[in-house]
This record gives structure tokens, sequence and C-alpha cells, in this order.
């Protein structure tokens, strides 16, 4: 099977992230793509439907109309579950029904590959990997998590761009298991944390992704799990300065919202802002430079880059307040985007929305720890209650749980079980010097909260 036996593809719940990033490529090359999304309805507007129609692709009700005998190919997420009357009405009219992922394998075989895989910082180190090679003229495509705020800039979605060149870059997804059917030229491992699942479960996903890469492996030293997966340590990176690595970032420096750092003594200055963005960067120089880019024309690149969409986007001050919005969701994100906030202003707010009752529970005692470890004395974490995206959850725990267990730890911990209810409650603890870090993911409405909170700052 191949990606081009297919001319007429579907995209059942074509609003996701993931789902409309390979619409848009298989649009870009040419493919006759269509899609409904359960939040397209009628007499509403939505932005998304509106970027995808923008683009030649097609968009329906999700009720089937877009669905017939000229379609070759329905796509679906890992979210769209068999009882969803398009996926039946696929099988009836005997039209083969593919997942995201399978699909997106599909397309990494037609081109050569650079897939980034880890547990934090994909969608960042990705765009960075784009921007240096688009930067030094090998006009590649992405296929990405996030928007570039670059690409947005065209007026797009901004997480998928078709290019000229030989070179696709891609997000390798361990949440679903999905990045071992993945074959790249280049594999990139970031790191390895607890997140969707047990620490002995992501060891074997990612030695498979190792094994499946075909020529070059990256991986991270300063990681203590992902080091022990490297395949040949003078590929990989490392954000230590004695470390036997091919590429050291060293020398790290954060001066409110910029860093300088050096790579293989070579300076490096960003727009951005903590520690995590100098390691991102350094892998990303360490996959561009194993294919002819030198690290000076990396560094060049690396200087214009603009980010992706909620992470760590400033959304604006106010009033003495920085309003920060991250799409921070596990453990070691939020730790690291709490730190990266701390050189910016004297206090920091943090406002945290978990997602899913299973995930949250299974990752409670790791939400704990990291947070009240990087908390300084003046530091504030509030949270609202765990966003439900429907299914048939246990609702066993509540975010108040992870409150109440950073209370114990004398942490400054607050819950609003509502979250219309958070600028009421946290406006007499604002300094006059303060971040104010909203962080969440997987629900769409979060942008709309980040506007709101700007609004009533």
């Amino acid at each position: 099977m191949t990606i081009n036996q297919f001319n007429n593809i579907f995209f059942i719940g074509v609003a996701g992230t993931g789902m409309s990033a390979i619409a848009q490529y298989l649009q870009g090359i040419g493919k006759n793509v269509s899609g409904s999304d359960r939040y397209f309805t009628a007499g509403t507007v939505n932005e998304t439907r509106y970027k995808l129609e923008a683009e030649g692709i097609k968009c329906f009700l999700q009720d089937g109309s877009g669905i017939n005998t000229e379609t070759d190919l329905v796509v679906v997420s890992t979210a769209i579950e068999d009882t969803v009357y398009e996926v039946q009405k696929a099988r009836e009219l005997n039209i083969p029904i593919l997942k995201r992922s399978q699909v997106l394998a599909l397309i990494s075989e037609s081109k050569k590959t650079i897939a980034v895989g880890g547990t934090s910082g994909k969608s960042t180190t990705s765009a960075m990997i784009f921007d240096i090679l688009q930067h030094a003229g090998l006009e590649p495509s992405i296929i990405g998590g996030a928007g570039l705020t670059s690409i947005i800039r065209e007026g797009k979605i901004g997480n998928a761009k078709v290019g000229k060149g030989e070179w696709l870059v891609i997000e390798a997804d361990e949440s679903d298991g999905s990045i071992v059917q993945y074959h790249p030229e280049i594999g990139l491992l970031l790191n390895i944390d607890k997140d969707h699942q047990e620490i002995d479960e992501l060891m074997q996903i990612f030695s498979t992704f190792r094994d499946n890469t075909k020529d070059i492996f990256i991986t991270n030293q300063s990681n203590k799990l992902a080091s022990q997966i490297s395949r040949d340590i003078k590929n990989d990176f490392s954000v230590e300065a004695d470390a036997e690595t091919g590429y050291k970032g060293t020398d790290f420096l954060q001066n409110g919202f910029r860093i300088n750092f050096n790579v293989n003594n070579i300076p490096v200055v960003m727009n951005t802002v903590g520690r995590h963005n100098m390691e991102n960067a350094v892998a990303a120089i360490a996959v561009v430079n194993r294919i002819g880019v030198s690290i000076e024309t990396a560094a060049q690149a690396l200087e214009k880059y603009e980010g992706i969409y909620r992470r760590h986007q400033v959304i604006g001050e106010k009033n003495g307040v920085i309003l920060i919005d991250d799409y921070a969701h596990n453990p070691a994100k939020c730790a690291a985007s709490i730190a990266a906030c701390q050189p910016v202003a004297a206090k920091v707010i943090a406002w945290f929305q978990p997602h899913g009752y299973k995930p949250t529970r299974f990752l409670r005692a790791d939400f704990v720890k990291e947070i009240a470890a990087v908390l300084r004395p003046q530091d504030e974490i509030w949270m609202s209650e765990i966003f439900y995206a429907g299914g048939s959850a246990v609702k066993d725990i509540s975010a108040n749980d992870l409150i109440e267990d950073l209370k114990a730890l004398d942490k400054n911990a607050y819950f609003v079980e509502r979250r219309n209810d958070f600028m009421e409650n946290v406006r007499p603890h604002f300094s006059g010097n303060d971040v104010l870090l909203l962080m969440g993911a997987r629900d769409p409405s979060l942008e709309f909260f980040a506007a709101e909170v700007f609004e009533k700052l």
C-alpha cells in the first residue's frame, strides 16, 4: 500500500490538530481531500473550517453526507469510535479505513523523513528543524502537531506545509504507540519521561523507533532514560559541558524573553524562554548538521525563530501582569514551563487544567512532585477541574486532590472548580510584577480562555 493509490480522501474529525495537518499536506500534493468534524455545526463560524476550506478542503457536518462511492479512503483518529455513523457508512460502502498514524506512515515512506520523538518538545523541535532547513534553502515539508507562527502569518492553520525539497519533518507520537510505524531516514529522540505509559513500555516503544530508523539516530545524552537508547554517541546531543557527544549546548543564559547559549562553541541567540528550549535547539542543530547545514547557518535561522502556537505564547502585558499561554500538560512539561517563566518576573502564578481522569490519576504523584520541586516560595499554582472530552471515564479523581497534595507540602496551591471564576479569585494575589501562566491541552477552547483572561486583567 502506498499513498499514491488514494485520490479522494475523507477525514472524520478533520479539525483535530494531527488530522488537519495531514489533510492539508495531502491537499497540497494534489489529492482531493474532504472531511467532517463534530465541532462543525450549521450556522456556526469555525475558524479551522474556514482555513481548511481556503486550502480547498471541503468540510461537512458529521452526518455522513461527505462520504460517497467516489471516496476511496477514510481516515480516523484514535478518538473516533466504531459507533460513529460515518465509520459505519464507510464500512457499508467497503471503503478502506486507516488511522491517522497509518496515513502519516504512508506519507513518510514517500519522502526522506526526519521523525521527531520524545515525551516533550516534539512540536517545538520539529518547527525549529523546519525553519532551519527552510532558511538553508532546502524547501522542506512539515506535518506537525502545532501551528508555526511563521506559517500562521500566511493565514493558514500553520501545522503543515508542502515544500519542493526532498525532506519531510514529522512528529512521531508515542502516546498511542504509533511511533513504531515509522521508518525515517533520521530519527530524533528528545527525552523519555513518564507521561501516557509506564517507563518500561516507553523504553520498549522508543527502542523500536531507534531500530526502525534507517540511517541516523540521534538521542539526548542529558536525559537519563533516552541516553540508554543511543545508537552512536557521536550523533547525539547534550546540554552538559563534559559530555562526549557530537553536539553540546553550554553557557545558558536567560534575560527576560531572550536566551543565549553556545553549541560547540558557536553562539546562538533566540527570542524565547527556558533551558528546555536550548535543549530543543541543540537537538535541531544536531539533525540539520548531519544533513549538511552548518551550525552557523542554523544559528542564523534560530535567531529569527518565531515559535509555535500555545508554546509559551505571550498574549500580552497589562497592569503589571505578563500573560503567557502554554500547551504544557504532563509533569515534566508543567515544571519546565513554570521554570522558564521565573526569570521573567518576581512572581509566577501558574494555572493548570488537567485533561482526562485516567491520565490525571496515573500521573498524580508525578504532577505533585515535579510542580512542588520547581515552585519558589513566592510562586503559586492554581488548578481548575479536569477537562472531560466525553466517553466512559471513571470520574474518581479531582484536580483538587492534586492541590491538596501540594498544600500538604506547604506550597501556595489553590483550587477554583470553574475556570470562569479564576480571575475573580486570583486578582488579589497579583503583586504588580507577575507572570500569569496558563497551562493545559486537548481542550480546544483554551485559546479563547486565554483571550478572556487577558480581557479581564
